[in-house]
């Protein structure tokens, strides 16, 4: 969500306050001190600020010099820049103090009923809404209503919330953030205009980190940059998390590659070489004692999945067939895992499966 902001140049300023490192002060007139996480430290504070979303960016821009917003649909994996984008838009439009009054922000994983769209969203935009800032500037007619996670609501209720975005057309506008646009329903996705917001290319996170770094005045080696962004897979606000635990992890040294795999959970090469050897020997008892060994290490079954997927693609001593039938199984164990089934049964499956494939 906020990675993608493009570097400032030496010298330049915002526009926008910085986030206040301290509170103001108390007895004595000593201020205290105030962690910020670092994703909501940096996040853009503008539509200026967000970068590699060109598309998104240039209608945004046009929508804001008129003062006026289509409903919105942004989709897209997550960490790109989705729920930043549209309040950076909102605070362009409405102001800071005016935000909490014209924009509603709900989680739709959490309140994805029907009851919140007849209560929560229905009240608030039929509620009306003043042109005028206390700044004396001007102020669009419509309040703003985001539902974050848009994918999690049932079926009744997105079907409510196309009926109240008919209605309230003229005093409110909707934007719908989602990970997957396949689970909207049509009838509210041709209501909207839609944009995909694109995976961080490495350039760009790589950039980010790296200022980052520099403002927190963070030691860090060339390779931990290099493994921040492979084990974020272009999700900034991964990334970012992970650059903030090293950092405390280390203190005043230097952040490794080493320290990166270890807070991202990443499992070391040789123990998933080493389960696809087992899987040669076409022995079953090696193969129960090396799973059990890898479970009491602690390693997560669905990270071993994820590099074993990796792994096993760029095998040269199978064959193609081979490795369809070990992909097949793969995502079968992967939607287990995310049912609720046992680790270790599932990982035995797999295993076997992939020995038989090898083997026989």
């Amino acid at each position: 969500m906020h990675p993608f902001f493009k570097p400032r140049e030496a010298g330049t300023t915002s526009k926008d306050p910085k986030p206040q490192e301290t509170l103001g002060a108390g007895k004595g007139g000593k201020g205290k001190q105030r962690h910020i996480p670092w994703v909501e430290k940096y996040r853009p504070r503008s539509v200026e600020d967000v970068a590699y979303q060109d598309e998104v960016v240039a209608v945004l821009k046009k929508s804001l010099e008129r003062s006026d917003l289509p409903n919105l649909l942004f989709y897209g994996p997550p960490g790109t820049g989705k729920t930043s984008t549209i309040l950076a838009a909102s605070r362009s439009l409405f102001g800071t103090d005016m935000m909490k009054l014209r924009v509603l922000e709900l989680n739709a994983s959490d309140e994805r009923g029907i009851n919140v769209v007849r209560e929560k969203v229905k009240k608030f935009a039929q509620t009306t809404a003043s042109g005028t800032r206390p700044d004396g500037k001007p102020c669009p007619p419509f309040k703003i209503i985001v539902l974050d996670e848009a994918d999690s609501m049932t079926g009744p209720a997105q079907a409510a919330l196309r009926r109240t975005m008919e209605k309230e057309s003229k005093s409110t506008r909707f934007c719908l953030i989602c990970n997957y646009v396949s689970r909207i329903i049509e009838p509210i996705a041709s209501r909207c205009a839609k944009f995909r917001f694109k995976p961080l290319a490495d350039q760009i996170l790589t950039e980010r980190l790296q200022g980052i770094c520099e403002a927190e005045k963070i030691t860090y080696d060339k390779e931990a940059i290099k493994a921040l962004i492979d084990t974020s897979e272009g999700d900034m606000r991964k990334a970012i998390t992970c650059l903030q635990s090293a950092a405390r992890l280390k203190g005043q040294e230097e952040v490794t590659k080493e320290d990166v795999y270890e807070i991202a959970g990443v499992i070391q090469e040789d123990t998933i070489t080493n389960l696809i050897k087992v899987c040669h020997s076409n022995s079953y008892e090696k193969l129960e004692k090396m799973v059990q060994e890898v479970m009491y290490q602690g390693h997560s079954a669905s990270q071993i999945i994820t590099q074993l997927h990796d792994k096993v693609v760029q095998l040269d001593d199978i064959s193609d067939q081979q490795k369809s039938v070990i992909c097949e199984k793969l995502a079968v164990v992967d939607k287990c895992l995310m049912d609720g089934a046992d680790e270790y049964l599932q990982l035995m499956a797999l295993f076997t499966t992939m020995m038989r494939a090898i083997c026989c």
